[in-house]
Formats: C-alpha cells, sequence, structure tokens
C-alpha cells in the first residue's frame, strides 16, 4: 500500500529550490556576460523557494512539518550508529539525518541569496572578502548536494524505496512492522 507523505507544495518547491541551484551554478560559472541575469534570477528564486518552505514547515501538514522530521543530536546519533552496523530503520518522511541535511541545504542556499544581493548593493559592491565568501558558499552546496544525492541513492539500496519517484508522485510504502513515522 501506498500513501502520501510529501504534498504538492513540498514537492514544487524541492524541484524549484533542485533546478534554480543547478542554474546558479552552471551560470556562476561562466563568463561574465548575459548569464549574469540567469545566475541573479536563480538566485533569488532559489531564496523564494527556501523562504517558502520555511513558512511550509511550520504551517503545513504532516511529513512537512519540522516537528515531523526535525530530531535532535541523539536520535541523528543513534540513527547514524544503526546505519554504519547496516540495520538502520526506515522512515516514512525523512530519517534523522536526512532531516539535518535538509537544513543545512537550505541554509547554504539562502546564505548564497543574501551573499549574492549584498555583493549587488552599493553597501558592499566589490568586497573581495564577500566575494570570497560567495563563492566558498556555492562550493559547500555542491557538497552538500553530492551528499543529499549519496544519501537518496544508499536508501534507495538499503530500503528499496524509489525516493526519487516519490519526489514526483508524493507517495511512498506504508509503513510495516518497524518502520517508523
Amino acid at each position: 500500500m501506498r500513501i502520501r507523505v510529501w504534498d504538492g507544495l513540498v514537492r514544487l518547491l524541492h524541484w524549484t529550490l533542485a533546478a534554480a541551484v543547478a542554474t546558479s551554478w552552471i551560470s556562476g560559472h561562466r563568463p561574465p556576460s548575459h548569464f549574469d541575469a540567469w545566475h541573479h534570477t536563480a538566485g533569488y528564486v532559489a531564496g523564494a523557494a527556501v523562504a517558502l518552505r520555511l513558512i511550509w514547515g511550520f504551517a503545513g501538514g504532516g511529513y512537512a512539518r519540522f516537528a515531523q522530521f526535525v530530531r535532535g543530536p541523539r536520535a541523528v546519533l543513534a540513527y547514524a550508529r544503526a546505519m554504519r552496523a547496516g540495520h538502520e530503520p526506515r522512515y516514512v518522511g525523512h530519517n534523522p539525518l536526512g532531516g539535518w541535511m535538509v537544513l543545512a541545504l537550505w541554509s547554504t542556499a539562502a546564505a548564497l541569496t543574501l551573499t549574492g544581493w549584498l555583493y549587488t548593493t552599493d553597501w558592499l559592491w566589490g568586497y573581495e572578502w564577500l566575494s570570497d565568501l560567495h563563492a566558498w558558499l556555492a562550493w559547500g552546496i555542491a557538497i552538500l548536494v553530492i551528499g543529499h544525492l549519496g544519501g537518496v541513492g544508499v536508501t534507495i539500496w538499503r530500503h528499496r524505496e524509489n525516493l526519487v519517484g516519490a519526489m514526483f508522485s508524493g507517495k511512498k510504502r506504508a509503513p510495516e512492522g518497524d518502520d517508523i513515522d
């Protein structure tokens, strides 16, 4: 049996953020030209997607809520230990490590949007430290995306769960036995 896990807004914002980050990354690594407009627009779209998702983390229902997927350090460490031992439980929503990865990705995307915007202001235009910070954050989000995709891959393999399909349909396999909501 399959159940609805991620609502339409969660999925729309997920794919919007993914596309905006990819567009920002590609357009930001081209010589300055007409790609600057793509880069700036994609950065603002990413920031808007994060802001809306943060609001939905409090206002949304079920698996969209922070209270459902953001767990404390003990739960995260216990899950990491179980994962290392090869017997981590399956979660219908985000597992404890996945929940913190989501927060890390959103925080970095928000910081990229902020530093990118600040660099366009008269106040901070041309400051090398801000440009360097923005570049470091860009590499940071690239590393986080790789980690996110790796975690998705491990979960797909270990739990025989089509997470990519679930991010399109919103549905996952219902809990069985020791599965955790």
